[in-house]
């Protein structure tokens, strides 16, 4: 294999994590609204931000901007856990 083919999958490997990620973060918001009794436009009106803004986050697509995140995380009440995975042992 070439360093340029060990680049190449190396990339792939972490875009699929991020994928994943991306997904399980959206699942969860999406649990969290629901258990709160909102549907996306309440969400949406509430953090400020558009209604398919809430439908991409909770489907996990991985572009979405941070500050959109933010809001919606901060409008359900969610705080992001920033610390490293030794440290949740």
């Amino acid at each position: 294999m070439s360093a340029d083919s060990g680049k190449i999958c190396a990339i792939a490997q972490m875009s699929s994590r991020i994928d994943t990620t991306a997904e399980q973060l959206g699942r969860r918001i999406r649990e969290e609204r629901r258990r709160q009794g909102l549907d996306q436009r309440t969400l949406a009106m509430v953090a400020n931000v558009a209604v398919r803004s809430v439908h991409r986050v909770e489907h996990g697509q991985p572009t979405v901007r941070l500050d959109v995140l933010l809001r919606i995380t901060q409008a359900l009440g969610l705080e992001p856990d920033l610390r490293s995975r030794s440290d949740r042992r």
